[in-house]
């Protein structure tokens, strides 16, 4: 198998270090972004303990009745707030749901925001009230994190370190708790029903919080299916379609999937948080000047971050 790209990169280095350590942040994240799409992040504010209890909570909201957690699901939400249970999420170009069940949580802005009428009310846990405080501070750690390697990816492409601060800026992310559920019955399987399809995400940047048990396997230009593994409580971090059509390809949004695991192991439960940031709806994704060329001539049509969005939902199923 060929060699993978997947640097381990310290936050630190470009949030309070040297000249010299972040220009070698942003050039290595720049450079990981336009080979393979992916990176691992270290010291990215989140502590071992935080991760820890969200776990638990995470365990407990999956592990409630079937019932309890239907109360949560509003189908007009189009999965984006709230509980979304098993087999309504349909990756791209694939007949088969996705194997897992997840539960949203989006952007919370003052009632006199320009944008609270775009933004759907957050869904509280009535069982479990420190599920809600847990997932609102992982939340604005996760978005704060991001916020950082967007400054980094904007000095690589040449453009002011600032460029996405007012375009995330109370952006359309979602953080989602997810619950790959236990296989009990292999054989009943569809042949290619696996917990999650191969797909590209739709945002700028996803930031996972790490993963119960393996399974994130990305695909490599070479057409290599080749597994990602995060160390202790790093962050994967990877590109996403918005981020791609703006830069016309120059930075990858790479396709993953998450496999089914050996067959001893489906019985057991996989859990896993990412972060999907997104810029406010507005955001306009024209590809940008300086990633157009005669080499690159541009490759998308224009489209802004809440049309592209509502077309991809449509898309996975989650959206009518």
């Amino acid at each position: 198998m060929s060699k993978v790209n997947i640097p381990h990169l310290d936050l630190n280095d470009y949030v309070h270090g040297s000249t010299a350590q972040r220009k070698q942040f942003s050039d290595e994240i720049g450079k990981a972004f336009n080979e393979t799409g992916f990176v691992t992040i270290t010291n990215h504010g989140l502590s071992k303990q935080l991760i820890d209890k969200l776990y638990v909570e995470v365990k407990a909201l999956f592990a409630l009745p079937e019932d309890t957690k239907l109360k949560y699901e509003i189908p007009e939400l189009a999965g984006q707030r709230g509980y979304t249970g098993k087999n309504k999420e349909t990756a791209k170009g694939f007949k088969v749901p996705d194997l897992k069940e997840f539960w949203q949580i989006g952007q919370t802005v003052p009632a006199t925001s320009p944008l609270k009428a775009d933004y759907p009310d957050n869904i509280f846990m009535d069982e479990l009230p420190d599920f809600n405080l847990t997932t609102q501070e992982i939340y604005k750690k996760l978005e704060n994190a991001g916020k950082h390697l967007l400054q980094a990816i904007a000095v690589y492409l040449e453009l002011p370190e600032n460029y996405f601060n007012d375009k995330v800026e109370e952006g359309n992310s979602i953080l989602r708790t997810l619950h790959y559920f236990p296989i009990t019955d292999p054989d009943a399987l569809p042949d290619d029903a696996v917990r999650a399809g191969a797909h590209e995400d739709i945002n700028l940047i996803t930031l996972l919080i790490g993963a119960s048990a393996d399974g994130l396997e990305l695909l490599t230009r070479e057409n290599e299916w080749f597994p990602v593994k995060a160390h202790g409580e790093d962050l994967v971090v990877n590109v996403g379609d918005m981020l791609q059509r703006l830069t016309n390809n120059k930075l990858k949004s790479t396709t993953h999937r998450v496999v089914n695991p050996p067959r001893e192991q489906m019985k057991h439960s996989r859990y896993s948080v990412p972060f999907f940031l997104h810029p406010k709806p507005d955001m306009s994704l024209a590809c940008l000047p300086s990633c157009i060329d005669s080499t690159h001539p541009k490759h998308y049509t224009d489209i802004t971050a809440g049309e592209y969005l509502d077309e991809r939902l449509r898309e996975i199923g989650l959206k009518k």
